[in-house]
C-alpha cells in the first residue's frame, strides 16, 4: 500500500510543482543560473552548497523554485516525499500560507499519517526559526552556508544581517 501512496504523491508533487511555478510564480524572476554555475561559488558558500545538493541528488535547477532548494540546504531537510511534506510544515511554522502549501499538507498528511510526529516537530522547528520563507536568496549565494544556518536560529539577527548586507552597510 505504501508503494501506491508514494507513487501517487510523487506524481502529484512533480505535476503540481510545475503548475505552481507557472501559475503562482508567474511574476517571480528565475535566477538564470545553471547547475554548473553554482559550482563556481566560493568554498562553503550557499551557492556551492546548492551545487552539491543538485549533484548528490541528480537534480537540476527548477526555474523560479530555486529558493525551495535553498530551504533544503539551510534546514537540512531531505527530499524524500515525507521530507517534502515536512518542509511544507516547516514553512507553515515559519509563517508561510498558501493554497498550494495547505493542499500539500492535507493530502500528504492523509496519505502518510505515520509521519505525523515528524511533521509536528518540523512545524515547531519552523516556528522557532527566524522568518525566512519570504526572502529572496539569490543575493546571498556567496554567504557562508554555516553562518546563514546559525543566523536562522538567532532571533532577528538573520534578517538584520541580510538587510545590512543588501543595503551595502
Amino acid at each position: 500500500m505504501r508503494g501506491i501512496r508514494l507513487k501517487f504523491m510523487l506524481w502529484l508533487y512533480n505535476w503540481s510543482s510545475r503548475l505552481y511555478a507557472t501559475v503562482f510564480k508567474q511574476h517571480k524572476q528565475a535566477w538564470g543560473l545553471s547547475k554548473e554555475d553554482f559550482s563556481s561559488f566560493p568554498k562553503d558558500s550557499l551557492g556551492q552548497a546548492l551545487w552539491f545538493f543538485y549533484e548528490e541528488r541528480g537534480f537540476d535547477v527548477m526555474p523560479k523554485l530555486e529558493n525551495h532548494d535553498v530551504f533544503h540546504v539551510l534546514t537540512g531537510i531531505d527530499t524524500a516525499i515525507q521530507d517534502e511534506i515536512a518542509m511544507q510544515y516547516l514553512l507553515l511554522g515559519n509563517g508561510k500560507i498558501s493554497v498550494y502549501l495547505v493542499s500539500m499538507l492535507l493530502i500528504g498528511t492523509f496519505l502518510f499519517p505515520e509521519y505525523a510526529k515528524y511533521y509536528l516537530d518540523t512545524y515547531s522547528r519552523g516556528k522557532s526559526m527566524n522568518k525566512f520563507y519570504n526572502l529572496e536568496f539569490k543575493p546571498y549565494l556567496s554567504y557562508s552556508v554555516k553562518e546563514m544556518q546559525k543566523a536562522l536560529t538567532i532571533n532577528n539577527l538573520f534578517i538584520y544581517q541580510l538587510t545590512q548586507y543588501n543595503h551595502g552597510k
